[in-house]
């Protein structure tokens, strides 16, 4: 008795009023003494008409428990300020008051652990948001969800005065401001702001993945993660920015591209010049300062700054290539190179030169382009200290000195420092020649080969020799015509000591040393030392003229043959006597010319010694 006036005494402490008392599984009509309370243990349930500031809920159990227990239940999940004076979490409704203080009896039946039933006897979720229909088990849980509807946001930051829908939200903001970590991963020195992104964390360790995409089975280590990537299978872009009418799948991505509108770059580098639009993007800078690449491949060891970046890298490994593109059905390994290979499709070039109007699909090819007008070379070989505008050139350019040729021919062997002069070199394997020309239908293995071809249609010769202003229609042909005035010939034959200017010069020339003729024609079965050689002879079976004049439409089989005839027409004479004034239009007739200056015949008879 005297344990049940104590239970009295402090109920009346916290509520300041005698409470209806509820005896449950125990109906009785009068108080019971000690003994009877010892020997039947009783579970009390005191049911508050009005609180202000405790929500209680006090259950005694037994008198053979030393003391009361006191269980305090939450209204809103982590917002506990939050339900103080409102009457609508207020159940006292529920519950019939008595008329004095003297405990009364209730037929009421405790719920049991884990039913679906409240004590007041409806579903669990009997709260209907009226804007979206959803449902919640409590009236609190619904007035916070109904802030989403409402834009409400009623606890604000004392420092920089951003407002939240939810107090445990400020809570976790106002750790932004302290830089308070309170969550500590063991298995790294990583602290965390909020449990819920240690959480996340954890997983990167463990590698879980409990979210599932049911399209493409992808998983992933967190819900919103899945959300965004449904939406690649979805085409759905919610979020849309006012500027410009850009849709984006997540809102952190367009948060960041409403940035790009404002040039707002708050966060600042230390150590250099850059400011950065998000925290995130300033942390991963940083790691070119220190070097830091905590992101390992499992296969190869590689590291990288980035984890997207090493994610990326995976699919060298595994093959993968997720993104396909509609029109063509082509898979890239990363969706940045789908997006530059629709532009293929699209013909979409945005970003223009300001200086030549030359435009580009990407605006990273338009700041390297820019480097050829400002003649900016940032990118400098340590060994050599050579230049370069790119520093992918610079990649390159280093396996020169380090002799690294990573790409290796399946069928040959070969190794090439460029994956580009491997994938031109399997050609010769294939025999394939994918460029095309349009005037004549001849195929070329080399894009750049194509170019150069179609300029013997268009007569253009772009390289000018600022010697004597000859012009060429190929870079590599203008440097070999260089040295023709600077004299030099760094290419010496072994054998017999000639020296050449060009290294496909000595080659053909050792081919005279060795007798090499290994390119046969079929018809008549005479040898070649070079693949050239044998083309323009197969034209004399075949007849082919290609080469066609556009004054008189006479053809030729020859290029060659072309230009000589051409100075027919322009009146050209570039072979000119160092004796005489007279000028020739060929070479040979500079010869036979020069003769008749120096007396000398080229040619003696062997039986006789005339000469002739």
């Amino acid at each position: 008795m005297k344990q049940l006036r104590d239970f009295e005494a402090y109920h009346t402490f916290l509520l300041g009023k005698p409470q209806s008392v509820t005896r449950l599984h125990s109906p009785i009509t009068s108080v019971q003494s000690p003994d009877e309370i010892k020997e039947e243990p009783k579970e009390i349930h005191i049911k508050q008409e009005s609180i202000q500031a405790f929500p209680v809920i006090v259950s005694v159990r037994s008198e053979k428990e030393d003391s009361l227990l006191h269980e305090t239940v939450k209204e809103e999940d982590s917002d506990g300020t939050e339900a103080e004076n409102s009457s609508d979490t207020d159940d006292s409704a529920d519950w019939t008051p008595t008329e004095s203080p003297t405990p009364q009896t209730y037929n009421e039946q405790a719920p049991a652990h884990g039913n679906n039933v409240r004590e007041d006897g409806g579903p669990d979720k009997r709260h209907e948001c009226s804007h979206c229909g959803k449902r919640f088990s409590s009236r609190s849980h619904l007035r916070v969800h109904t802030r989403i509807h409402t834009g409400e946001k009623p606890f604000s930051c004392s420092v920089c005065g951003k407002g939240f829908s939810r107090n445990s939200c400020l809570v976790a903001h106002v750790r932004t401001h302290t830089g308070e970590k309170p969550f500590r991963c063991t298995l790294c020195p990583l602290s965390f702001a909020e449990n819920s992104n240690l959480n996340q964390h954890i997983r990167t360790h463990i590698g879980e993945k409990p979210f599932r995409c049911q399209e493409c089975a992808k998983g992933f280590a967190r819900r919103h993660a899945l959300k965004v990537h449904i939406m690649t299978h979805t085409g759905e872009k919610p979020y849309r920015c006012p500027d410009c009418d850009k849709a984006f799948a997540c809102r952190t991505v367009l948060k960041r591209h409403i940035m790009s509108h404002k040039g707002e770059k708050p966060f600042r580098c230390t150590l250099c010049p850059v400011r950065c639009s998000v925290k995130g993007g300033l942390k991963i800078h940083m790691r070119t300062h220190t070097g830091e690449k905590p992101f390992k491949c499992d296969v190869c060891a590689k590291t990288f700054l980035r984890n997207g970046h090493l994610i990326r890298h995976a699919r060298i490994h595994t093959g993968e290539k997720p993104f396909k593109c509609f029109l063509c059905a082509k898979s890239f390994s990363a969706n940045s190179t789908l997006n530059k290979h629709m532009k293929i499709h699209t013909g979409e070039k945005p970003f223009r030169c300001d200086v030549c109007a030359k435009s580009f699909s990407e605006n990273f090819s338009l700041k390297i382009h820019m480097r050829t007008h400002t003649g900016e070379k940032p990118f400098r070989c340590n060994v050599c200290a050579k230049s370069f505008s790119e520093n992918g050139s610079l990649k390159i350019h280093m396996r020169i000195h380090t002799g690294e040729k990573p790409f290796m021919c399946d069928v040959c062997s070969k190794s090439f420092s460029e994956n580009s002069h491997l994938m031109k070199h399997m050609r010769n394997h294939t025999g394939e020649k994918p460029f095309r020309c349009h005037v004549c239908a001849l195929s070329f293995a080399e894009n750049s080969n194509l170019k150069k071809h179609m300029r013997i249609h268009t007569g253009e010769e772009p390289f000018r020799c600022n010697v004597c202003a000859k012009s060429f229609s190929g870079n590599s042909t203008l440097k070999k015509h260089m040295k023709i005035h600077t004299g030099e010939k760094p290419f010496m034959c072994d054998v017999c000591a000639r020296s050449f200017s060009a290294n496909s010069t000595l080659k053909k020339h050792m081919k005279i040393h060795t007798g090499e003729k290994p390119f046969r024609c079929d018809v008549c079965a005479k040898g070649f030392s070079e693949n050239d050689s044998l083309k323009i002879h197969m034209r004399i079976h075949t007849g082919e003229k290609p080469f066609r004049c556009n004054v008189c439409a006479k053809s030729f089989s020859e290029n060659g043959h072309l230009k000589i005839h051409m100075r027919i027409h322009t009146g050209e004479k570039p072979f000119s006597c160092d004796v005489c004034p007279m000028s020739f239009s060929q070479k040979i007739h500079l010869k036979k010319h020069m003769r008749s200056h120096t007396g000398k015949a080229p040619f003696s008879c062997t039986d006789t010694g005339i000469c002739m």
